[in-house]
C-alpha cells in the first residue's frame, strides 16, 4: 500500500485541494477575507484542465449561489465558499435550495460583525447557519471542522449527506481554521461521475427529456396551500431522519466524575482543550464536549454529558449563540454560562480557566 501523501497547507486551500480530489463538478464563488484563498488555489490548480471541473468568478455572491442552484438542479456536485457579510448575501439562494431539496455545500470561514464587521476571526453566524438563515422553516446540514485536517475531509462528508437527504450542507469554519496551517493527509482521487451515472442516482435531475422519463421540473414554489403544507411536512420528516442518524461530536478527558463540562467547536474547542489542561493542573476536574454538528445538534448527547456536574460552561468567539442550544440540551437539570471574546478576539486558555472559576 502505497504511503499516504502529508502535506502543509491552510485550511482553506485544503478546501480546494479536497473539492477537486472528491469529484467536484464546479466551484462558483467570490473572494471576501479571510476565505479567498479557496477560489485563489483553485485558479492555481486549474482542475478545468485536469477533471473537467468548472471554477468560476461569480460577479457576486447573489450571482454564486445561483449558479450553484443551477448546477445542482442537474444533479452536480457543485460548491461555494465565502466569509459571512458574502454568507447572508446568499441566504435567499439557500433557501430556495432547501425548498426545492437540491443538493449543495457552501463553506464560510467566517470573520466578526454585524455588517461589514472586522476581517478577524468569529463564530458569531452560528444562528444564521443552524437556523436557516432565509425565509420558511428549514435547515441546512452544518458540519463545524476544527482542524485543517477536517477542513479537507468534511467536504466530501458534506457533498455525501447534501446528496443523501436532498439538503444544502454547510462547513461552518471561521478566520482562524481558514488562515492556520498544518500538515494534512488529502483525500484520495474520485472521478467526476458521468451523465449516465447522474441519471441513476439523481433521477430527480433537470437533465432533459430521455426514452425512459419525461422532464423534470424542480422548483420551491406552490401556490395550492393544501400542497405546500404538505411539502412542509414532508421537510420536516426529512430533517427528523437526518436528527436521528447524522449527529456527530467528539469528547475529550470527559469523566462522570469530573465536576466541569467545557462545550465548544471549532477553533474554540482547540483553545478549550488547552484550558481544561490548565484547569486540571489546578486541580479542577474538567472535560470537553466538541459539537461536529451544530445541526443537527447533540442535544441528547450533552444532556446526558452534563448529569451530575456542577456546571457547563460554553466557549464561543461571539456573544453567545450555542448557549442557547446547550441550555436547551441541559433543561435546566445544571448551570450553564457562557464565555465569548467577540470583535475578532480570540480567547486565551486562561481565561477561560478563570471563567470556570467565576461562573461556578
Amino acid at each position: 500500500m502505497a504511503e499516504k501523501e502529508v502535506v502543509l497547507m491552510k485550511g482553506n486551500e485544503a478546501i480546494a485541494h479536497a473539492a477537486i480530489r472528491c469529484g467536484a463538478d464546479g466551484y462558483f464563488g467570490y473572494p471576501i477575507t479571510p476565505q479567498s484563498e479557496v477560489i485563489e488555489t483553485l485558479a492555481e490548480l486549474k482542475p478545468w484542465e485536469t477533471t473537467g471541473m468548472v471554477v468560476l468568478q461569480a460577479e457576486s455572491e447573489v450571482a454564486s449561489i445561483n449558479m450553484i442552484y443551477g448546477g445542482a438542479g442537474a444533479g452536480k456536485k457543485v460548491l461555494t465558499s465565502s466569509s459571512s457579510p458574502g454568507v447572508a448575501l446568499m441566504q435567499e439562494g439557500i433557501a430556495y435550495m432547501a425548498g426545492a431539496e437540491l443538493p449543495g455545500v457552501f463553506v464560510n470561514v467566517q470573520r466578526g460583525g454585524p455588517g461589514l464587521g472586522t476581517i478577524q476571526p468569529s463564530q458569531s453566524d452560528y444562528f444564521q447557519a443552524t437556523r436557516g438563515g432565509g425565509n420558511g422553516d428549514y435547515y441546512v446540514i452544518t458540519l463545524a471542522p476544527n482542524s485543517v485536517q477536517e477542513m479537507a475531509d468534511f467536504v466530501d462528508l458534506a457533498f455525501e449527506l447534501a446528496f443523501k437527504y436532498r439538503n444544502p450542507a454547510m462547513i461552518l469554519s471561521d478566520g482562524v481554521i481558514g488562515q492556520m496551517m498544518e500538515k494534512v493527509v488529502l483525500p484520495p482521487f474520485k472521478p467526476r461521475r458521468t451523465e449516465e451515472e447522474i441519471l441513476k442516482e439523481c433521477p430527480w435531475a433537470t437533465t432533459g427529456r430521455t426514452k425512459d422519463r419525461k422532464p423534470n421540473i424542480i422548483t420551491s414554489l406552490e401556490l395550492t396551500s393544501e400542497v405546500m403544507e404538505q411539502r412542509n411536512l414532508h421537510l420536516q420528516e426529512k430533517y427528523q431522519q437526518i436528527r436521528d442518524n447524522e449527529v456527530r461530536f467528539e469528547t475529550m478527558n470527559l469523566d462522570e466524575e469530573d465536576d466541569y463540562m467545557i462545550v465548544a467547536f471549532g477553533s474554540a474547542a482547540r483553545i478549550a482543550e488547552k484550558a481544561m489542561e490548565l484547569a486540571k493542573e489546578e486541580g479542577m476536574k474538567v472535560g470537553l464536549f466538541r459539537p461536529i454538528t451544530l445541526w443537527p445538534f447533540p442535544e441528547k448527547e450533552i444532556a446526558a454529558a452534563a448529569k451530575g456536574k456542577k456546571g457547563v460552561l460554553v466557549v464561543e468567539i461571539n456573544a453567545g449563540q450555542m448557549v442557547e442550544d446547550v441550555r436547551l440540551s441541559v433543561n435546566g437539570a445544571v448551570p450553564v454560562a457562557h464565555f465569548g471574546r467577540l470583535g475578532g478576539i480570540v480567547p486565551e486558555p486562561d481565561e477561560i480557566v478563570k471563567a470556570l472559576k467565576e461562573k461556578f
